[in-house]
């Protein structure tokens, strides 16, 4: 099927909004529990109780931790480090989709695939919007901050490059059960967090977090693990799994919308012109990369 029915629609919606408006949940939760801890509970928690309903994949063990670690570590717990305090949590949603032209470029190098012209100009239109960020930083953002998301999002397209290729080992078996891959990968994602959260918050900041903690923060945790990871991961597989992947894909691309919308409306984050024309930018190289081939594909098709 192609065409989306109006509740199919709303479902798709309310998973890039969980999405999108995790950022503010982020930010609320790290008044309460640090950083790196708050990473650890929310991959612990995707794990388990999941991991009792949901089948391991067949796939080799280096496979997932490959994937736990740079999702748990390099994307999530540098997320959550840069949002306490170097980046604000609208911007963060918007230089995290950087991820994309990552992970092209991770393609053009281990798959040798070619980059079109208009995935250039893509990337020309989005890296002008994060140097708009970076020369417009005040006290809610940072230079610092900004190059951690971006690693984020680095760490983000290589833990899709290594999807990408588990799923490319299984020619001739059953695809990849993402939803199955995320979950079990998240055992590899929680020992080197917890590690490091004890040895750079120390244990009398996690033993607070663990046994004093706010009940805001435990229902930030709970959500971010099952609402934005079960949840997010679940609806979004079942949606692809019904429709062409040009009927679901772009609507992905209204995650920084709610990201930055939530921020305004739920944290008071101000939304001046330059804000906005970064966001423009890298939305408008974000659609290009996305629309384009959707549209010269259609085109071909009616072209007598």
């Amino acid at each position: 099927m192609s065409h989306l029915p109006l509740r199919h629609l709303l479902l798709a919606l309310a998973v890039v909004a969980v999405w999108g408006s995790k950022f503010v949940v982020i930010k609320v939760a790290l008044v309460h529990v640090p950083p790196l801890l708050f990473a650890a509970l929310r991959f612990a928690f995707a794990l388990v109780p999941a991991l009792f309903f949901v089948a391991r994949p067949a796939l080799r063990w280096t496979q997932l931790a490959l994937y736990g670690v740079l999702i748990g570590v390099g994307q999530f717990g540098v997320l959550y480090l840069a949002i306490n305090g170097h980046i604000s949590p609208g911007l963060a949603s918007l230089v995290i989709q950087t991820q994309v032209f990552f992970t092209i470029g991770m393609a053009m190098f281990f798959a040798r695939e070619k980059v079109q012209t208009f995935q250039w100009a893509a990337l020309l239109l989005a890296v002008g919007g994060i140097a708009v960020i970076g020369l417009h930083t005040d006290g809610s953002t940072t230079v610092q901050g900004v190059l951690m998301v971006v690693f984020g999002a680095f760490c983000w397209a290589g833990a899709n490059t290594v999807a990408k290729r588990a799923s490319a080992t299984r020619a001739f078996a059953p695809a990849v059960n993402m939803l199955a891959f995320v979950i079990w990968s998240s055992a590899y994602a929680v020992p080197p967090l917890l590690a490091l959260s004890l040895v750079f918050e120390g244990w009398p900041a996690v033993r607070a977090g663990l046994t004093h903690n706010h009940l805001g923060a435990w229902a930030a945790v709970f959500w971010q693990a099952w609402g934005n990871t079960l949840f997010g991961y679940a609806a979004w597989a079942w949606l692809l799994s019904r429709y062409p992947a040009a009927t679901i894909s772009p609507i992905a691309l209204l995650v920084p919308v709610f990201g930055m919308g939530s921020a305004a409306w739920m944290l008071g984050e101000s939304l001046p012109a330059w804000k906005l024309s970064a966001a423009v930018l890298v939305m408008a190289g974000l659609a290009l990369n996305t629309l384009w081939p959707r549209w010269k594909s259609r085109q071909a098709r009616h072209r007598p």
